[in-house]
């Protein structure tokens, strides 16, 4: 069974992933296969853990190829703390193709806070519409995760070092400056 971790960034992706990297029959991966095209994009193998937010601009393709087959975790982090994290990094990577590509370049009064807000919105919503028919799945909040990915880990029935898993939690990974 394959496992996406379904996200905005900015939320714990990467923690979750050196997380999933204590499990012994999954592979897991962090945007992995994200400069692909094509059927190679989500070319996953079977057993793998991926967790990359820009899947949440993929969810019909990623049913397509995965449909109730996999399983889905929407990993969230509270929104303003995310949105205080985008703000730091609005000049590059999905910010900037949000404000430059989706948006068309914005309006002139919107402010980096206002624009993140709105992609996390954008986001979230895109989620939730994809996984509210799906049987396999799990709500994950960064602030609950050490408890919720114990949960996690019973759900796939993982095998490893739980401990070592756990203990990721309290290590900051990919922090903005």
């Amino acid at each position: 069974m394959n496992v996406f971790v379904l996200n905005t960034g900015r939320c714990g992706s990467l923690t979750f992933i050196k997380a999933c990297r204590h499990i012994d029959n999954y592979s897991a991966g962090h945007e992995s296969r994200s400069t692909f095209t094509g059927e190679r994009r989500l070319a996953y193998p079977d057993n793998h853990i991926e967790a990359d937010n820009r899947l949440s601009w993929l969810l019909g393709r990623l049913h397509e190829s995965y449909g109730d087959r996999a399983f889905y975790v929407h990993l969230r982090r509270q929104v303003q703390d995310t949105a205080d994290s985008f703000v730091k990094r609005s000049g590059f990577g999905i910010m900037q193709a949000y404000r430059e590509g989706i948006l068309m370049g914005g309006q002139p009064e919107q402010s980096r806070p206002e624009l993140a807000r709105d992609y996390i919105e954008t986001v979230e919503s895109n989620i939730r519409l994809f996984l509210h028919d799906k049987p396999n799945t799990m709500s994950f909040r960064l602030e609950n995760a050490p408890s919720d990915f114990h949960t996690f880990w019973n759900r796939i029935g993982a095998a490893g070092d739980l401990d070592g898993a756990l203990g990721e939690w309290s290590v900051s990974h990919n922090a903005s400056e």
